[in-house]
């Protein structure tokens, strides 16, 4: 899910003016080996060099790189980070109704609309309803601490039915999307998960 805007007189911008952020707990997904053999070395170092930046940074970087592979590499998917490269210890295990607490880094703000959602990853796909939006008003101010805690630390609820479709880790993400209205910019990250099923407890029958 994404908006794409391209306004080229965001190159005269100066950097400072625009935002950057991503989810630092639970921890996000990570650059390494996989994003450089399916995203190329262009794409791996612009998020390299600030893996808070935008997505629409991407594209100009990917398109002229032969080894970019749009059939593994979806720059709308996570920003293109890749699962492999996730470690194990990084993937969440989670049971419907369970409330996981989640913190953004707001390194740059810069007023626009967000929302938290879990995603499909293989066809990048919202699953059921937002589980945070805000709608107007997000991420105001010019630092960090200009934005409101609620838009920085919140918690949302797992929600039901995801037993089959999210079982498998690397099958769904919960991702943090970010669209600055001023700037025209969007930003993703992305936490690993799957769900399980809350254990059955069992009756003792006397005879």
């Amino acid at each position: 899910m994404h908006l794409s805007t391209t306004i080229p007189l965001l190159a005269l911008l100066p950097t400072l003016a625009l935002s950057h952020g991503l989810i630092t707990s639970p921890p996000s997904r990570p650059i390494g080996p996989a994003l450089t053999a399916n995203c190329g070395s262009a794409v791996y170092k612009k998020i390299a060099s600030d893996n808070t930046s935008y997505v629409e940074a991407l594209p100009d970087a990917a398109s002229k790189d032969p080894s970019f592979n749009p059939s593994l590499c979806n720059l709308w998917l996570c920003k293109g980070l890749q699962f492999a490269d996730n470690p194990a210890a990084n993937v969440q295990t989670w049971t419907a109704g369970q409330e996981v607490p989640v913190k953004i880094w707001l390194r740059i703000p810069h007023e626009g609309i967000a929302n938290v959602s879990v995603v499909d990853a293989k066809k990048n796909q919202v699953v059921g309803d937002m589980l945070k939006v805000w709608s107007k008003g997000y991420a105001p101010g010019r630092k960090e601490a200009d934005v409101p805690i609620e838009q920085r630390e919140f918690s949302v609820t797992v929600p039901e039915g995801l037993e089959e479709r999210c079982v498998t880790a690397g099958d769904c993400v919960l991702q943090w999307w970010w669209f600055g209205t001023g700037a025209k910019q969007t930003y993703e990250s992305c936490v690993d998960f799957k769900i399980v099923k809350p254990a059955v407890k069992e009756r003792a029958f006397r005879a």
